[in-house]
């Protein structure tokens, strides 16, 4: 085990791990450059949303024929939303941080339309002492995108944004900030690791090879997730489930307790989606058996924990490998609330991949 490996995996106990994603502060230095995956495809869909949940009134950002006699000629996506993307995606990275004390810079040298897809990478400027058991880390956030202004592709990805920010990141004796109870030893084998080495950069990976995934071996995944109404409410409008229990108001306070109930199918691919961490080196899901189901309502938090079962060659797909992974979830009073067993298909480390070819 080395101290120079940083991973995401704390020793829960024997063959069981916690994921927990943000470096402490001990582990930062100036200097430090980081390649932050994965990256995100923006939409005109995004741009609409972002403009009228936030009350913004520029037209350019969501009237294409208002748009189309600009010098931009198309909608132009809301700078604060990619604001928003580009420190979102230091996550894996800065996730164990408090407060962002301020920008000393937001710059945008490049418009940023629906279809592109940006990246972010970050560099360590500063590391200072702070109090109350922080640091405050200075940070560079550059934000780089996949085509010119008119929707060519570049062969990689340039730059379209500058920002430095002022950021407080708990240092490792405040792991209560960030923990519900002690996170344990960091796991520093070489198949956690959460970079690879490229040149003077460390770029993000996320997820288990096959050849990585032991049986036996059980991973409490992060985040945990907490459902609110409106959430719900959507998902059931969207999925065309009109039960009572899922929207109805009047129902839901005479008959269902005053709380809406989660539906089923939304809490096993909430489950499922806090999977994705840890599984992520995943091509395919081959399906689920055995599923269990509990009530689950708004206000409550689910966490996920999953136990290899078994792992396999496939005998069809000489770069991937079969894994079996139980499955279960339980609420904030320790109830179990889903269980299920899972079959996947999961990139080999000597296969035919697509994370470098990806920038990954």
């Amino acid at each position: 085990m080395s101290d120079t490996i940083d991973t995401p995996f704390y020793v829960a106990g024997p063959q069981r791990y916690r994921e927990h994603f943000g470096l402490f502060f001990e582990r930062f230095a100036p200097g430090q450059r980081y390649v932050h995956r994965p990256g995100v495809t923006l939409s005109q869909q995004d741009n609409a949303d972002e403009t009228l949940d936030s009350y913004n009134g520029a037209m350019i950002h969501f009237d294409a024929r208002y748009a189309g006699q600009s010098s931009w000629q198309r909608p132009l996506m809301v700078s604060t939303l990619t604001v928003q993307r580009l420190v979102g995606m230091t996550s894996r990275t800065l996730g164990c941080r408090r407060d962002i004390l301020g920008f000393r810079e937001i710059s945008l040298s490049a418009p940023v339309f629906g279809g592109d897809t940006i990246y972010a990478e970050s560099e360590i400027l500063e590391c200072r002492p702070g109090s109350d058991g922080v640091g405050v880390v200075t940070v560079r956030i550059t934000g780089r995108k996949d085509r010119h202004h008119d929707g060519t592709p570049v062969p990689d990805p340039v730059p379209f944004a500058n920002l430095v920010m002022d950021v407080e990141i708990f240092t490792s004796a405040g792991w209560q900030a960030v923990a519900l109870e002690p996170l344990g030893a960091p796991a520093r084998e070489a198949r956690f690791a959460c970079y690879r080495a490229h040149g003077d950069v460390l770029i993000e990976q996320c997820g288990l090879f096959f050849e990585d995934a032991r049986p036996g071996e059980s991973f409490i995944h992060a985040p945990r997730r907490t459902f609110h109404r409106a959430d719900l409410v959507q998902h059931a409008r969207r999925a065309f489930d009109f039960a009572p229990a899922f929207h109805d108001a009047a129902w839901i306070d005479t008959r269902g307790g005053g709380r809406v109930r989660v539906p089923e199918t939304v809490l096993l691919g909430a489950v499922t989606a806090l999977t994705t961490r840890t599984f992520g080196r995943v091509s395919a899901n081959l399906g689920w058996t055995d599923i269990t189901l509990g009530a689950v309502h708004e206000h409550d938090t689910v966490e996920a924990e999953s136990t290899i079962v078994e792992a396999r060659t496939s005998k069809s797909r000489p770069h991937e490998g079969v894994l079996t992974v139980d499955t279960f979830a339980r609420n904030q009073l320790g109830v179990e609330i889903c269980r299920y067993r899972r079959n996947l298909l999961v990139y080999r480390r000597d296969g035919d991949t697509p994370y470098a070819k990806a920038g990954y």
